[in-house]
This record gives C-alpha cells, sequence and structure tokens, in this order.
C-alpha cells in the first residue's frame, strides 16, 4: 500500500535571523499569513519556515507529513531512498517522530515527519 504524504511547509535558509525575520514579514504580508517566531526560525503562516541560520539543503528543506512514518520510511526504502539518522527524531515512547531523507533534491532537503 502506498503512503499519503502532504506539504507541511517549505524551509528557506537564510543567512541570519534578521534576513529570516525579514523574509518571513514579507512572505507573511504577501500572502496575508500570520507571522510567528521560533527557535530556530521566523515562520510566514504555517507555509514558509525561514531558517535563522543555514541548515540542510543548499537551499533549505520542504516538509511533508504521512499517517504512518515508519510505513513510510520502508516504502522510501524500497524505492532506493535512505535517511540521515543523525536527523532522526523519536516520541517519548520510541516511535520515529521525524527524519530527513540523505541527499537533496533541486538543492532542498526533505524532512518527513508524523502526521
Amino acid at each position: 500500500m502506498k503512503n499519503h504524504f502532504e506539504l507541511v511547509h517549505i524551509g528557506i535558509n537564510t543567512p541570519n535571523a534578521e534576513e529570516a525575520l525579514n523574509l518571513a514579514e514579507l512572505l507573511s504580508m504577501m500572502f496575508n499569513l500570520e507571522p510567528r517566531h521560533g527557535q530556530k526560525s521566523e515562520f510566514g503562516g504555517s507555509y514558509f519556515e525561514c531558517m535563522k541560520a543555514p541548515f540542510l539543503g543548499s537551499n533549505g528543506h520542504i516538509a511533508m507529513c504521512t499517517d504512518d512514518l515508519e510505513a513510510a520510511t520502508e516504502e522510501l526504502k524500497e524505492k532506493g531512498f535512505s535517511f540521515n539518522m543523525d536527523t532522526a527524531a523519536y516520541t517519548e515512547d520510541g516511535r520515529l517522530k521525524n527524519i530527513y531523507l540523505n541527499g537533496e533534491y533541486g538543492g532542498f532537503a526533505i524532512h518527513i515527519l508524523q502526521k
């Protein structure tokens, strides 16, 4: 059975906190979104995560979610993709919460989250 994936947000790398804030405010104004401050990033609504410092991916990351992350990772492995285990985060009961794929796709890292 194929897993269903949904786009969560686009993460955009910026060089510093000031540029992240400026970009998040611009995107929020442009698309009538609510800006929100985060610890490592500034958000333009829930669609844009403007990183306060460059992170994975030359340009940033694309965050996708799925109802069954364990099954989704198995499906992606069967398709030949691998994961950056250093980025894996787990729930208190040991279930996978989110993880990045290895590599870049169009200059973006791919981040997959449990819905």
